[in-house]
C-alpha cells in the first residue's frame, strides 16, 4: 500500500510541476500512511541448502543451478535470466550484469562454488538461462511444494547469499558491490546474520 500511494504521489507532483493541475498540495499528502512492513528476515536453516538441491533434480534441468548461482552470488531473478554467455569471464573469473534493478550495470566474482556451477553448464543459447520468468516461478512454486519449503521465497535466497557475504568478513563497500546495492541502509535490509557465526569469529 505505500509503495501504490508513493506512486499516486508521484503523479500529483508531476501533473501539478509539469502539466499545470490546479492543485495547491497533494492529496496523498492528507493520508496517514500505513506503518512500514518489517523486512523478511528469512534465511537457509541447516539441511535447508540439501534439501532444495535434492528436490531441484527431479525438476527442469535449470532449475538447480539457477537456485545454487542465486544463494552464491546474490542476483536477483531477472539478473541471472539476463546473463548471456559473453558476459561470462571464466579467467577472472567474473560476470558483468547490463540489466539491473537500479539501471547500473555491475561485474559480480564468483566463488569456488559459483564458478564450478557455471561450469557444469552447457552453452545451448546465447544466454545462461534461457527461460521466462514466469516459467521460472511457476518452477519455483513447484520446488517449494515438493521440498516442503512453501514459507520460503526465491528472493529469500538474497538475502541469504548478502549475509553469508558478510559472515566470510567482507565489509560494506565490498558486499555493496557485488548486490548493487546504492544505499547501505537499503543493505542493512538483506543482512540478516546468525549470532553463532559472530560468535565463532570473535573467538577465532
Amino acid at each position: 500500500m505505500r509503495r501504490e500511494l508513493a506512486i499516486v504521489q508521484h503523479c500529483f507532483e508531476i501533473a501539478k510541476k509539469e502539466w499545470g493541475l490546479p492543485i495547491l498540495t497533494n492529496p496523498v499528502q492528507q493520508i496517514t500512511m500505513p506503518e512500514a512492513q518489517r523486512s523478511r528476515e528469512r534465511r537457509l536453516e541447516e539441511g535447508e541448502g540439501n534439501t532444495l538441491a535434492s528436490a531441484a533434480s527431479a525438476s527442469v534441468w535449470y532449475l538447480r543451478p539457477f537456485i545454487a548461482l542465486a544463494t552464491e552470488t546474490g542476483m536477483r531473478r531477472g539478473e541471472l535470466l539476463s546473463i548471456r554467455w559473453n558476459d561470462v569471464d571464466m579467467t577472472a573469473p567474473t560476470i558483468r550484469i547490463l540489466k539491473t534493478k537500479n539501471g547500473h550495470p555491475r561485474t559480480i566474482p564468483l566463488t569456488p562454488k559459483a564458478f564450478e556451477i557455471r561450469s557444469s553448464l552447457e552453452r545451448s543459447d546465447e544466454r545462461v538461462f534461457p527461460v521466462t520468468p514466469n516459467a521460472v516461478r511457476l518452477a519455483w512454486g513447484r520446488l517449494r511444494k515438493r521440498a516442503g519449503l512453501e514459507n520460503l521465497r526465491l528472493h529469500d535466497l538474497r538475502h541469504e547469499a548478502v549475509s553469508r557475504f558478510f559472515e566470510y568478513g567482507l565489509t560494506v563497500p565490498e558486499v555493496a558491490l557485488i548486490s548493487g546495492h546504492r544505499d547501505p541502509r537499503m543493505l542493512s535490509g538483506y543482512t540478516h546474520l546468525r549470532p553463532e557465526k559472530l560468535a565463532k569469529a570473535t573467538v577465532g
